[in-house]
């Protein structure tokens, strides 16, 4: 199965179009706050990125840079440029109405399109939080990202019918091909994380177990069995990989199952319990409490309300 697939569906991730910036002449930008993991995508021209505790780096059309959530850093016409902080209501209307950030002076001279990733707080397994440290991919090493960055600059500069569509499936696009990038610059022995943990095949295996079959009473010994290794070999190599024991992400697991249920369905809660390997409803609605300190009715009735609220605001 695909693994990553099936996470990012659980997780709830998503990604949205961020501010579209057009510069010219001398400029700077320092951002310190975004939502999510952010990623700027160069569509013209040329920029620099400045890292606290980094050299800066020099970004051409096509080239695009992944940033985790909270990393503070700079985009600038040349090194050594004065970055002022941004203006995020400026920044913010001329998102909201599908306008540019116009930066410096005329004639444009690099323009450039952030997106943002962000998934569901209430699950616990980290997908898109699991990304540590940018990730710089040049236009010229992956012919596929600067496929997929032309046809987005396209749809953006003559919207039509469909482009919102097409721009939504794009923006994925970009996330799942930065997550193979991301794991490409990672060490032959990454610190513990899930994306991580995709590239050693004991592991991998164990966990295409577990999400095929959530319900199933797996056991170290079991998964073991299913996949062909050593009970012993498991032991190891999971807990190194995912910092804790099959049977604890398995809980995990079936929590953050039971959570996109009562988020994405209407199924009673015996129904999500029985879903996700649960017997009793009230050995279900006890693992739950212990993990999200709700109920599961109550937390279906927080999520909604929230959501609620959410389509409510103004935008």
């Amino acid at each position: 199965m695909d693994l990553l697939a099936d996470a990012l569906r659980v997780s709830g991730a998503r990604g949205s179009l961020g501010t579209r910036v057009e510069a010219g002449e001398t400029w700077g930008l320092w951002l310190d706050t975004f939502p999510g993991v952010a990623l700027h995508v160069v569509t013209a021209g040329t920029l620099w990125l400045t890292v606290p505790g980094t050299r800066p780096r020099r970004m051409e059309a096509g080239d695009a840079v992944l940033l985790p959530a909270g990393t503070e850093h700079g985009l600038a016409s040349e090194p050594g440029v004065m970055m002022g902080p941004c203006d995020r209501e400026r920044a913010d209307r001329a998102r909201v109405i599908g306008d540019v950030l116009q930066l410096g002076a005329q004639p444009t001279q690099t323009t450039l399109v952030t997106l943002h990733y962000e998934q569901d707080p209430e699950i616990s397994t980290p997908v898109i939080t699991a990304l540590e440290g940018s990730v710089h991919v040049a236009a010229s090493e992956r012919a596929y990202l600067d496929d997929t960055v032309r046809l987005l600059t396209r749809e953006l500069a003559h919207p039509q019918i469909g482009t919102t569509a097409a721009v939504n499936s794009l923006i994925d696009l970009l996330l799942l091909q930065f997550v193979r990038a991301w794991l490409t610059t990672q060490p032959a022995q990454p610190p513990s994380s899930w994306l991580g943990a995709l590239r050693d095949p004991v592991v991998r295996d164990a966990l295409e177990c577990i999400h095929r079959e959530p319900d199933r009473a797996w056991t170290t010994a079991t998964l073991a069995d299913a996949i062909r290794v050593s009970r012993a070999t498991l032991s190891r190599r999971f807990p190194a990989a995912l910092g804790q024991t099959p049977g604890a992400y398995l809980t995990a697991w079936r929590i953050d199952l039971a959570v996109a249920r009562l988020r994405d369905t209407d199924d009673t809660v015996e129904a999500v319990a029985a879903a996700v390997g649960y017997t009793s409803p009230h050995a279900f609605s006890r693992a739950f409490r212990r993990a999200h300190g709700l109920t599961p009715s109550e937390f279906r009735t927080d999520v909604r309300a929230a959501a609620h609220i959410g389509r409510r605001l103004p935008t």
